[in-house]
């Protein structure tokens, strides 16, 4: 008999929208995947395509102006869409825990380091104010923070942007959580403590067998780091495969063209090609069904109907009506 795996995160068909000025944003449209336990499941697209909004409505903290307006988002079996503030707060810290892109923005400036690591250990564990100091700097020694009994009493702004991103990683882990959010967790650091960070996380979600989600606009960045990637544009999930299948055989137009402006998809300098077009305004009344057509060289006279996905290998899944071939792909 086989056995099926209940994931640890299902999102399905996930709406959010923002009112704006302009008119309402249709932010996100039907979002939908699920995550494993003990997998690092990689979210890429450009800037603006609804990456960290996706995961701020799964945690309840989007802005005021923003709302779902349908959907599901199962976490072990609890619907976080229909939580209230203090199950969510609740949950944050102890189950679900995200680092953000900022981490200067994201530390309290006039705490120490090694407080606000106790603060979420006291929230969310059981241990006693006796014993938290220990716990704290022992967070601090497992994200390889040198001298971490003398960085615990640190602020912010004494730490290198490095250490501020493993503090942040720190109080992200100090509870055991079963799902990370990684947001952009690289953004403004320089290319050695970009591996650094990277390779601890990895080393990390592989020893505490903990989900992994990593939300990035750097495709080799996921190549390197995910089992799964999944691709949205202007707030489409349009491509979802695992890794070594979407990057040797990308099968959305919009998939192949992210790889063919990266080094992973030329041979040379020459070869690097960026992708035309900006993102459609999302408060436009007229959007269609598949918001990449009017960038796409494949477009095609169904492309006016409703988005729909089909699964075109294993695990391998595409919104597109007109996707490229394989051999064409690869």
């Amino acid at each position: 008999m086989t056995e099926h795996r209940v994931p640890l995160l299902k999102v399905d068909n996930l709406h959010v929208q923002f009112s704006t000025r302009r008119g309402i944003a249709r932010v996100l449209d039907g979002v939908s995947f699920h995550l494993d336990r003990g997998e690092t499941l990689g979210i890429v697209g450009e800037s603006g395509s609804g990456k960290s909004v996706l995961f701020l409505a799964l945690l309840g903290i989007l802005e005021g102006n923003a709302s779902i307006t349908q959907g599901s988002a199962q976490f072990g079996g609890f619907e976080l869409l229909r939580a209230s503030q203090s199950e969510l707060a609740n949950l944050r810290g102890r189950e679900l825990a995200m680092v953000f892109q900022n981490p200067r923005a994201a530390l309290n400036p006039i705490r120490r380091v090694g407080q606000q690591i106790e603060d979420i250990l006291l929230r969310h564990s059981a241990v006693t104010r006796s014993a938290v100091r220990a716990r704290a700097i022992d967070a601090l020694r497992q994200v390889q923070i040198n001298d971490p009994e003398a960085r615990y009493h640190a602020y912010p702004f004494e730490l290198s942007g490095g250490q501020c991103q493993r503090v942040m990683i720190a109080m992200a882990l100090a509870c055991r959580p079963a799902l990370l959010i990684a947001d952009e967790p690289t953004t403004g650091l320089d290319v050695t403590t970009q591996a650094a960070i990277m390779a601890l996380i990895r080393d990390l979600t592989k020893v505490r067998q903990m989900a992994t989600i990593l939300v990035t606009h750097d495709l080799g960045l996921a190549g390197e780091s995910c089992d799964r990637i999944a691709v949205m544009h202007a707030g489409h999930l349009v491509e979802i495969a695992p890794t070594a299948r979407l990057f040797s055989a990308p099968r959305h137009p919009y998939t192949a063209k992210l790889l063919a402006c990266t080094a992973y998809g030329a041979e040379s300098i020459e070869d690097l090609a960026s992708v035309p077009g900006q993102l459609p305004n999302l408060t436009r009344a007229d959007l269609p069904p598949c918001r990449f057509s009017e960038r796409c060289n494949r477009q095609l006279a169904a492309c006016a109907l409703p988005l729909a996905y089909q699964e075109i290998g294993p695990a391998h899944w595409v919104a597109c009506c007109n996707p490229e071939r394989a051999e064409e792909a690869a």
